[in-house]
Order: C-alpha cells, then structure tokens, then sequence
C-alpha cells in the first residue's frame, strides 16, 4: 500500500507517513480555505413563524453491486429485506424495480403547498446550560421510547431517547448518531432492541439537538467537539446510567468513528462494537526505527487533491471541505428552499431512493476517482449543500409514499435543526481537519479494536467506499474480531431508517452471539 504525507501532520521528522486507508472521523477533512464567507450569524429569538410551524408539527403528529468484499476471516455479506443473501444473489433487480417505480422531479414541498420555513425566518437558540428545553412530545416517539434528559454530563445537558428502561439491571446498549441527524435516527429500531432485553438509550451527541452545553459560534473554540473530548460523553452517560459498561456501542456515520474511539480508548466499558455507514480505518502511526533514518523531507508543491479537483473540466471540491468553511452552515440553515425541503432534498439524495446510488470501490484517492460519486460527496465547486439537492428533489407521489420518512418524521428533524443551525454538527468536521486533539489521540497510535465488532451499511450507500481503502483496512488491520459486514438491500445511507426491521435483526443477531 502506497504512503503518503497526512495532509494535517505537522513537519519533517514529527510523524512518519501514513497509509492512504488510515482515516479520523472525518476522513481527513482539511483545512478550512481562507477567506469564504464573513460574518457571523447572529442568534435572534424564534420567529413567530417559526413558533406557529412548531406547534403545527406537534398537533399533526399520528445497495460494489453484486460482488462480495472478503475480509482476511469474514466475507461481506448482501443483505435483502429477506434475509443474508450470498453475493451472486444479491444483484440490484430488487432495488432497480423499486426505483424504476419512482418518479423524480425538480418540484420541491413548497410548490406543492406544503408549509416549508422560508429563507430566513428561523434562528438559531443559544446552546448553553441556561436554555432550558422540554423534552419531545410523545406524540413523536414510537410506544416505550421517551425522552428526556441526564444533567452534569462533561459540562453537558444531554438530551436522550431511552427505550427500556422499564426494568433495572438490562445490559445496556449506546447509540450515537451522525450528522445531519438526531437521537432521533435510532427511533425505530430502539424498541425491537429494548423487547429484546435491552436498556437502550441514544443521545442528541455534543453539538446536536436538544443537548446543550456547547456553542454554535463559528469562532468558538474547537477543543469540546475533539474525539476524545466526545467520548469522555457517552463514557459519562453511560455511568449516569448506572451501568459498568454496556454490551455494545453502536454508531452511524459520524457516530461511526466516535464508537470506534470508544472501543479503542475503553473496551472494559464498550467491549463490543458495531459501526455503520462509514468504515472505521484506523489509528493514526508514529515514527518507527527512525533512530538512524534520515529526516523526512516533504515533496515541495506538491499539488493537493483539493487543487486536483478544481482544476478538473467539471471544477469539483470535496464536501468535508465545504463543510469547514464559514458559509456552509448559513447556506444549508437558510437555504432558498427552506429547512424543510433542504432536508428532504439531503435525505432523499443519499438514500436508495435515489437512483443514482449504485456504489463501488474505487481504485485510489485521487480526483479523477473522487469524482466518480455522487454530487453531494463531490461537490460542484461553485455550489454550497442547498445548490447541489436542489435538483434532485423527490415527487409529490414519492414523498407521499415514503415510509422510513413521513413528513411527520421529517419535521421533527426540521424543527431542531431550525433553533440550532448546522455549526454543531459541522465543527465535528472541522476538528478534524485541525491539529485540536491531535497530540492526545497519539496515545493510541496503532491499537486496535480486539474486541468482537460487525458493519453494516446500505447496499446503495456512496459512504462504504468513499475513502478508498478505509473499508478493506477496517476488516484486515483496524479490527482484529470482525465478526460480520451486511451491506443491506433496499437501503442507502440511512440505514437504520431505510430498513430499521433488517438493521433491528442484524444488531441482535450480533449481540445473541457475544455469549
């Protein structure tokens, strides 16, 4: 495997060279570009609209493609909505007659009549301790899941959704999720987990939701949302619990990476992991045998992937990168479509409803392959987030037929993102792309997550393979028990939403064989 210089390391002689698969949370994110965007956006109180819309939601309330990828012990298996498939059955007819079913169409919900939040009619709340919000109406949550929340966690008021918690003395399970998303995401597949036996709870994650105790200024200090920082949370919620350490922690997307962290940094309290949607790579190196080594002399101009894929014929840039700038968050807060249908747009774009979601592996990290996915992992170089889903909005008749995402559903994920903005989220995103909390994570330069771990991601999920490499590496070096890898049919990168059932079945399936 070909090594390169980490983008974010610091120079000559500091740290070696490091595998192109090894990847952080964000999966090497870099830099914010100087200059973008000025000003920030300041934190007003609600709009009447915005207030009217709230309370409107609260009363309206009632799938690369057919080949496996073989670990050094485990194969990949494809998963329908049936049961685990081998590789020469699972091909895509399945997901091709389901999207030949669906139309596509640039009509967004406000053309339809529906009551989007306009440019501009909704700010951000302050974040901190002093704000005192309620916890979700029931009438969001499905029966045996409620909400609620657990005071003093790392300088946090951690809002949680907690199913089983009925009876005392249940193993216990953590969910963390992933940006743009909530506690929220665990919904359903929280119950199937707690009638199974467990003490399930899933917490908004630093910078989300109804959780505060953080800022959203884009000029505040990055040092709260490093990895580290981010795991002394869920570590504390799980002892405000009263457990020892749970069965599994489990993670989606950005909530991937940070179970991985757990595993690594605590495996007597996280002693099994599951990771979703996007492959945990790796630890970081230090220099080796070095002691009799030249120093290491960085490649002078030498050309970024960043500059490669701006100069390509269709000018690109990659969306980590967007998203560390100041003006992501006020172009997706207050995108011309509105909250609402922004979110739709992001959504329906990344799932298997889309049809253009048919992944593969790519063959290197370079801007010619990068360019190979989908627009909202590669983005046109003069479009921001709320540009690029745009086009691709789902149909009135689709958005009617969804069942993972009700517009009910949608709008409790509207209403939060509405009062904190994005910047929790995105500073996630530009930690990483930062030296903040670098020195501490080489403390665990090279280990290895040795306790039992599985994957699961969507079969129509781009995030499997978009840092080429992290995926292979996750199997044959980061984690030295994976016991399974699902990529599941019928579900892009939500999975746990797309196909909560499928997803309940996996996790317990793991869970019964850890003994």
């Amino acid at each position: 495997m070909q090594a390169r210089e980490c983008p974010r390391c610091p120079g000559p002689g500091d740290l070696p060279l490091v595998s192109a698969a090894v990847t952080d949370e964000c999966n090497h994110a870099v830099l914010p570009e100087a200059g973008g965007e000025t000003g920030n956006h300041k934190r007003p109180e609600f709009s009447r609209l915005y207030l009217w819309r709230s309370w409107a939601y609260v009363l309206s309330h009632a799938v690369e493609n057919g080949k496996a990828v073989r670990a050094v012990r485990q194969r990949v298996t494809m998963v329908g909505r049936h049961g685990v498939r081998t590789p020469e059955e699972s091909t895509m007819t399945e997901f091709s007659r389901r999207q030949a079913m669906l139309g596509l169409s640039s009509l967004t919900l406000a053309s339809l009549g529906s009551a989007s939040v306009g440019t501009r009619s909704i700010h951000a709340q302050p974040t901190g301790l002093g704000s005192e919000l309620a916890s979700y109406p029931s009438a969001w949550l499905p029966n045996g899941v409620r909400s609620r929340f657990v005071n003093g966690i790392n300088g946090l008021r951690v809002h949680v959704l907690e199913a089983g918690h009925e009876t005392p003395n249940r193993p216990a399970l953590l969910l963390l999720h992933g940006f743009p998303e909530l506690a929220y995401s665990w919904r359903n597949v929280m119950v199937p987990l707690a009638e199974a036996g467990y003490h399930v709870f899933a917490p908004d994650v630093r910078g989300y939701g109804r959780t505060t105790g953080w800022s959203s200024d884009y000029d505040a200090d990055l040092a709260p949302f490093r990895r580290l920082n981010k795991v002394r949370d869920a570590l504390g919620l799980v002892l405000a619990f009263g457990h020892r350490s749970v069965a599994a922690v489990i993670g989606h997307d950005a909530g991937s990476p940070l179970a991985g962290w757990c595993a690594i940094t605590r495996p007597d309290i996280f002693p099994a992991v599951v990771m979703m949607s996007a492959p945990f790579g790796g630890t970081t190196t230090l220099p080796f045998d070095t002691a009799d080594a030249p120093p290491r002399i960085p490649t002078p101009n030498r050309q970024s992937i960043y500059d490669d894929l701006a100069a390509l014929p269709r000018p690109r840039k990659h969306y980590q990168r967007y998203y560390t700038t100041r003006g992501a968050n006020e172009n997706m807060w207050h995108a011309s479509q509105g909250i609402h249908d922004f979110i739709r747009g992001y959504y329906h774009f990344k799932s298997a409803d889309w049809e253009g979601n048919t992944p593969y592996r790519l063959a290197a990290r370079t801007a010619e392959e990068w360019a190979k996915m989908p627009n909202y992992y590669i983005m046109q170089l003069n479009q921001g987030m709320a540009e690029t889903v745009a086009d691709v909005m789902p149909s009135a008749a689709h958005i009617a037929a969804n069942s993972w995402l009700p517009d009910s559903a949608l709008s409790v994920y509207a209403e939060e993102y509405g009062r904190t903005s994005f910047q929790g989220g995105l500073n996630g995103y530009r930690m990483g792309g930062s030296r903040v909390g670098a020195e501490e994570v080489q403390l665990y330069a090279g280990r290895t997550i040795d306790q039992p771990s599985m994957f699961i991601s969507g079969a129509s999920d781009w995030g499997t393979y978009q840092s080429p490499g992290a995926f292979e590496r996750m199997q044959e070096v980061a984690c030295t028990d994976m016991r399974a890898v699902h990529l599941v049919d019928g579900a892009g990168h939500w999975v746990q939403q797309e196909q909560s059932e499928m997803t309940s079945k996996l996790l317990l399936e793991f869970l019964g064989g850890l003994g």
